[in-house]
């Protein structure tokens, strides 16, 4: 049995987490050089950027996904409109948003407006500019990992997402990261920051 190993990526927009190309999208392969049995942890959209997990350690993949142990993800999202605190408000709190033809009420979530503009790298490419319609950045974490979640919550409150990064998971972040670096960490590292209690 190959040894353990744990991975912290800045996925890049564009990419996917795959590690094969799909849909004209580039895959893991084209900036990641790791062990075959090396597999992503959850995912992010094509056109998400950030945190994605990555290890050959099987029973991580069941205890951050796992819907009952609701660990925090947080985003900072950039959305049209200048936002209002009545929609930081309604972020907060439990909504119903439509995925896969069904209704799911969300849980309740911690969301911010913030007054300055994040340090993040440059997205490549930018997001389309328009002079006449001013953006806001907000953070927003939630527990579930629902497919483009963050993305109908802030439409679901009338400021689409132009765009979206995953900024940590529970204590794990990017933050000194760059898109497309990968980091290795020291088991106990990896399980501390994300708050995993597995037996050794």
């Amino acid at each position: 049995m190959s040894a353990m190993k744990y991975y912290a990526l800045y996925k890049p927009f564009g990419t996917l987490s795959q590690f094969t190309d799909e849909g004209g999208n580039p895959g893991l392969s084209h900036i990641l050089d790791v062990d075959n049995d090396i597999y992503p942890v959850g995912r992010l959209d094509t056109d998400s950027e950030g945190l994605l997990l990555l290890t050959n350690d099987r029973r991580v993949n069941n205890e951050l996904l796992n819907p009952n142990k609701a660990h925090w993800r947080s985003y900072l999202a950039q959305v049209e409109g200048e936002v209002t605190e009545e929609a930081i408000m309604k972020l907060t709190l439990p909504m119903v948003i439509r995925l896969k033809k069904k209704d799911h009420k969300t849980l309740p979530a911690r969301a911010e407006k913030l007054d300055v503009v994040p340090g993040l790298p440059e997205r490549i490419p930018p997001i389309r500019h328009r002079a006449n319609i001013p953006t806001s950045w907000i953070r927003l974490a939630i527990r579930e990992g629902k497919n483009r979640q963050v993305r109908k919550m802030t439409a679901h409150v009338g400021f689409p997402t132009l765009r979206l990064v995953r900024e940590g998971i529970e204590e794990l972040t990017i933050t000194g990261m760059q898109p497309g670096e990968i980091k290795e960490l020291s088991k106990e590292e990896f399980f501390t920051s994300l708050n995993l209690r597995l037996r050794p």
